[in-house]
């Protein structure tokens, strides 16, 4: 199994269960997330507990809908950003992660992140940011916005800024 984490941070924000596609000349990274519930569900057995001297008050369903990937690597949800702190964070960002870079990989992201980021600028006020666990100011955003007609969120990652672990 793979696992990505992020550069910057060290924090699992996805795994190769999650295949995901390349957009933005491979500097964003699209993955389909779904809804699922968790926690226990009443399954019917057709036994009934009260002729046969049970209780009849059945389970306590602590069942909740919870997002695949929000779930799984428990990323963080953080306040929107508006078009001027996004900027801040974007130069931020590209400051910190562009040395960490191997130097081809530093060319191919500083030639494709302004259309990378000229993609996501018009969706802002569609977007939930997430960061991973640490919550570090610091690392990668996890963007999730829900495609026209979508019933489940689509997240977008910075590839560049996640680093495959083998587990």
């Amino acid at each position: 199994m793979l696992v990505y984490q992020d550069l910057l941070t060290g924090d699992e924000l996805l795994s190769d269960s999650f295949p995901y596609k390349e957009i933005e000349n491979g500097v964003l990274w699209e993955v389909e997330g779904k809804w699922v519930v968790q926690g226990s569900i009443d399954v019917d057995i057709g036994a009934n507990p009260s002729a046969e001297g049970g209780d009849d008050e059945g389970v306590d369903d602590q069942a909740v809908k919870v997002v695949d990937i929000v779930d799984t690597f428990r990323l963080q949800e953080q306040p929107a950003f508006d078009k001027k702190q996004f900027v801040t964070y974007i130069k931020r960002y590209i400051k910190l992660l562009t040395p960490k870079l191997e130097p081809e990989q530093q060319e191919v992201f500083k030639k494709n992140i302004e259309g990378a980021t000229k993609f996501l600028f018009p969706k802002l006020k569609d977007f939930q940011f997430f960061v991973g666990e640490s919550m570090h100011d610091d690392g990668g955003l996890v963007f999730a916005y829900y495609k026209e007609g979508a019933t489940d969120p689509t997240f977008i990652y910075f590839g560049h800024g996640l680093k495959e672990v083998k587990c």
